[in-house]
């Protein structure tokens, strides 16, 4: 077992931490004080290619592993939880269900002008109706001659607004359930889409989150992604790498409340001295410390299963519930540190908190993912597709063979 990272996830670790700190972070309080989608940081972040990590560089992304995804998804979510929103929908949501799910000519069409930022996706599962209950589609695909006919309604769909292109998924025949769910690539240009955005969110105020409409959206059966009835499984294996990015965030929420802590509580004083002093404080930045090193070991066991190309639904899952739960128990202890300062923007740590609570509910929330793995661990449902339901030390090794496939 090698903890090492290569020199090129060093580098990259390196790259995004210095962009971030540079690019990101002094806009972050104010984009999130104008709940302002902040158009410069994204042409930056296109011309540096981050974007496409992992995607391979025949489809022009950078040709990396997941590891240097996800430490490059922790460091922006170190100084940003709104950038990271974009790089979750983009990269996790969007391109890589569209690398394992698209034809060649899909590929070849979008992933390169996915990548330089050309184009903008969104990922268009949830509904009003149909949020953990995924399976409840009421989105409707009617047949037309070569085309289909899309209407119905989606909402808290993050880069909804600022979209070109949407993965929407529909449902071809309410009777199948969500065997009838099919998934489309739709330009948001067509006639009969519309995207209204979602104001007043306690976080990630400086990300765009819109309800998308769909009267009558008409849509080539050659934008469909993967096969008919198949909408599940793409939304299933999307949602994987979507978990994934979002526990890697996770961790850089919890790694920015341990930076913006610890640099407070060596100068801030109380009863004659520094409040990193004082045991309860030390107790609350240990707590933090502790979770951080768990989480990031946890997501990159994930990363290093992807890498594989072995499926990790399981291993996923525990990551992204136990990096969130550790993201708002820092972001609370953050604000009790701070005292008084944490209860206003003059600091971060407000940002942190109010931003941590969206990890415990999108992308799956954690009650879903208590499901996955307690179905898994009772045998009542295999979450990675295994022949035992019983999940061990080697997970994803010879020892326990599982299926790459959904």
């Amino acid at each position: 077992m090698d903890f090492d990272f290569t020199p090129e996830q060093m580098a990259m670790r390196k790259h995004m931490r210095d962009f971030a700190e540079r690019e990101i972070a002094p806009k972050a309080a104010y984009n999130d004080r104008e709940c302002k989608f902040d158009w410069d940081i994204a042409k930056k972040i296109f011309a540096e290619g981050f974007l496409g990590c992992p995607v391979p560089e025949k489809y022009g992304g950078l040709g990396m592993d997941y590891v240097a995804y996800g430490l490059m998804t922790e460091e922006i979510n170190r100084v940003c939880s709104s950038t990271r929103t974009l790089f979750s929908v983009q990269t996790s949501l969007v391109a890589l269900t569209i690398l394992k799910w698209g034809t060649e000519a899909q590929k070849q069409e979008l992933l390169p002008k996915l990548c330089n930022g050309e184009y903008i996706g969104c990922y268009g599962l949830t509904e009003p109706e149909a949020g953990s209950d995924a399976g409840n589609q009421q989105t409707k695909a009617v047949k037309d001659g070569s085309d289909y006919l899309l209407t119905g309604q989606k909402t808290w769909i993050s880069c909804g607004s600022i979209a070109t292109h949407a993965l929407v998924f529909a449902t071809v025949d309410t009777k199948l359930g969500h065997k009838g769910i099919t998934c489309f690539i739709v330009d948001t240009k067509s006639k009969g889409f519309s995207a209204v955005p979602i104001k007043g969110k306690l976080g990630l105020r400086a990300s765009d989150t819109s309800s998308l409409f769909l009267d009558q959206v008409r849509v080539p059966a050659a934008n469909m992604l993967g096969g008919l009835g198949e909408g599940f499984k793409v939304a299933m294996s999307a949602l994987d790498n979507g978990r994934f990015s979002v526990a890697a965030g996770a961790v850089g929420l919890v790694q920015g409340c341990i930076d913006a802590c610890t640099t407070y509580a060596m100068q801030r004083q109380t009863f004659g001295k520094p409040i990193g002093e004082h045991q309860q404080v030390q107790a609350m930045i240990a707590d933090m410390v502790a979770d951080a090193e768990a989480g990031r070991l946890l997501y990159l066991r994930a990363a290093h299963l992807k890498n594989k190309g072995v499926r990790n639904t399981l291993e996923t899952s525990i990551a992204k519930l136990f990096c969130g739960e550790a993201a708002n128990k820092a972001g609370h202890n953050a604000v009790q540190i701070f005292g008084g300062y944490g209860f206003s923007d003059e600091y971060p740590v407000e940002r942190y908190f109010r931003d941590a609570k969206v990890l415990n509910i999108y992308e799956g929330t954690r009650e879903i993912q208590r499901l996955i793995i307690a179905q898994d661990a009772l045998g009542i449902r295999n979450a990675n597709g295994q022949s035992t339901g019983r999940m061990t030390a080697l997970a994803g090794t010879a020892a326990e063979p599982q299926l790459a496939g959904v």
